[in-house]
């Protein structure tokens, strides 16, 4: 007779780096037997950590072309987590729309890190993109169906857990559900490695984002273009990366994917940071403010979490070029208390994290 394994970990899919992979990751660096079950899987793209520990993929994942357009894959995601039964006493699932639909042996936890934007807050997520992409096509007709799939999916859960004030409301208001607020966690430090990019100098303004629509670097590229003494570093990559970089001006660079240890330099050596996104939790404050760098952020979203008005940012009220252009002068302009900034990092730290979801997997493990 087999014995069940103690804890599993479910994520959508592991193609790209960024605040949900490193939830995960930090899950499975405290609980490094946990198998990790996802739909894509590519090392390359994602954080190398991922290498050291048991990555099981779904069948999809052997289909070609999809590990590196993990959109294309919308059609097939929901049934796909709904064929996975994953046997363990207690299951987290790391989930922006597709793990929550893992059935399981145990008990269910899961980690919100927003309703599904496509599902939910489809004009933003493919804004301007046009009605005859394929994400777009697929929604039209799979919308409904999918939408049920999730709401039973979410009520399948025992415990659901969310990463901000601004997740919960949406989960409270989708699913009915009140789910507990867990701030996922700062995983860059300040006293890594720090490898410098090539011909970069101190004192510009950081941006780091996915390049999607919905994350506004378009607007924040267009504010730079009007302030021609202003330098703006972007850092990230995703589809709009070649259109971006076509139309960037001369005091805007767009590096793509870096190392941690370039991004740490370019933290360390930034002015602050710029961030236009509507963003759920809003982790990339926090990385800055782990160097003591402040940010100018949109007053929305997890972003009310994770910046504090006058004393980590400012805020603008719209992602708009003049309103991001005012808030990024007020930045440069202001005499900012560095330690101040980095106390209000320490807060969201990967132990405060850790803590919080192992003693929720003791309680539903005693539930079993």
């Amino acid at each position: 007779m087999s014995v069940r394994r103690p804890l599993a970990l479910v994520h959508d899919y592991l193609t790209q780096r960024g605040g949900a992979e490193r939830v995960v990751l930090a899950l499975a660096e405290a609980h490094p037997s946990a198998p990790i079950f996802t739909s894509l899987f590519d090392p390359s793209a994602t954080f190398p950590g991922f290498g050291d520990f048991d990555v099981h993929t779904l069948v999809i994942d052997r289909l070609p072309g999809l590990r590196s357009r993990h959109r294309l894959a919308l059609p097939l995601l929901a049934p796909a987590f709904s064929r996975l039964t994953v046997d363990a006493e207690v299951v987290v699932c790391s989930s922006s729309g597709w793990a929550h639909g893992a059935r399981t042996t145990g008990r269910k936890i899961v980690y919100c890190h927003t309703p599904a934007r496509w599902l939910y807050q489809r004009g933003r997520y493919l804004r301007d993109r046009g009605p005859g992409g394929a994400a777009g096509a697929a929604l039209a007709v799979l919308g409904p169906a999918l939408r049920s799939w999730d709401r039973r999916a979410a009520a399948s859960a025992h415990r659901y857990v969310v990463n901000s004030r601004e997740v919960r409301r949406r989960v409270a208001d989708l699913y009915g559900i009140e789910a507990e607020v867990v701030p996922p966690p700062v995983a860059i430090d300040d006293a890594g490695d720090a490898d410098p990019p090539d011909g970069l100098s101190a004192g510009y303004v950081l941006c780091v984002s996915r390049l999607l629509p919905y994350k506004n670097v378009e607007a924040v590229i267009d504010a730079f273009g009007r302030m021609p003494d202003r330098q703006l570093v972007v850092v990230g990559s995703g589809p709009l990366f070649e259109e971006l970089s076509d139309a960037a001006p001369h005091n805007v660079v767009l590096l793509g994917t870096v190392s941690d240890a370039s991004l740490r330099w370019l933290y360390r050596h930034s002015v602050g940071l710029v961030a236009a996104s509507y963003e759920d939790f809003g982790l990339t404050p926090l990385e800055a403010a782990t160097f003591g760098r402040p940010t100018a952020a949109l007053r929305f979203g997890g972003f009310l979490d994770t910046v504090v008005e006058d004393e980590t940012g400012v805020f603008f009220d719209e992602p708009e070029p003049h309103r991001i252009g005012q808030a990024v002068e007020r930045l440069c302009r202001t005499d900012w208390d560095a330690v101040a900034i980095q106390a209000h990092a320490g807060r969201f730290s990967v132990d405060r994290f850790r803590t919080r979801m192992d003693a929720l997997v003791t309680e539903e493990r005693g539930r079993v």
